[in-house]
């Protein structure tokens, strides 16, 4: 492991076990709440002594020119995801939304035993949310959502979506925000 750069050297932490298989192509990260696995389109290497991982630019298979170009651009994504894997094996996150209008709320749907939401948001119709899969959502208020869970993509996205239905508007602030977010409300017309 001589002149690697640091941003190809990652850092195993304490409690995670990490299997890598050159053969399949595969990482398994096992951490203290979750186990998760990566298919890998570059090889790497395993230093048990420092406990770091270093991803190469070795390809696993041949490349045409085109794809040469990209193994840098592969050797950093690759990094990323092997990054997120590690936190998401070791943590749960979250995201709290809320809900800011005259008669803006969140609703469970009483005959899908909590796979469904409904959203009343000041259109003349109701909108219907369908909760993915490893997701929990859940709320104190009709007024505050808390989604969690163990992966931050399908979080984040979902907060996304659910924020899409109603973003927040300029003027008076009314929509659906995220926990800290704040918005710079604009000035109205004067007469």
């Amino acid at each position: 492991m001589h002149n690697v750069p640091k941003k190809h050297l990652i850092k195993i932490p304490k409690e995670t076990l990490v299997i890598y298989c050159n053969k399949n192509k595969i990482i398994t990260v096992i951490g203290t709440l979750k186990k998760k696995s990566l298919k890998l389109q570059v090889e790497l290497r395993i230093n048990e002594k420092s406990n770091t991982i270093e991803v190469t630019t070795i390809p696993f298979s041949k490349l045409s020119n085109h794809d040469k170009k990209n193994v840098k651009a592969i050797q950093g994504t690759t990094v990323a995801l092997i990054k997120q894997l590690l936190v998401e094996t070791s943590s749960v996150f979250y995201q709290k939304l809320k809900f800011i209008g005259v008669g803006y709320r969140a609703l469970e749907v009483p005959n899908f035993e909590k796979q469904v939401l409904l959203f009343r948001l000041g259109y003349s119709h109701d909108i219907y949310f369908k909760i993915p899969e490893n997701l929990e959502i859940s709320f104190l208020k009709f007024t505050k959502l808390f989604i969690s869970g163990f992966s931050y993509q399908k979080i984040t996205q979902a907060g996304a979506l659910i924020q899409s239905y109603k973003y927040p508007e300029p003027y008076k602030g009314k929509g659906i925000l995220y926990e800290n977010q704040k918005i710079q409300l604009k000035e109205g017309k004067k007469v």
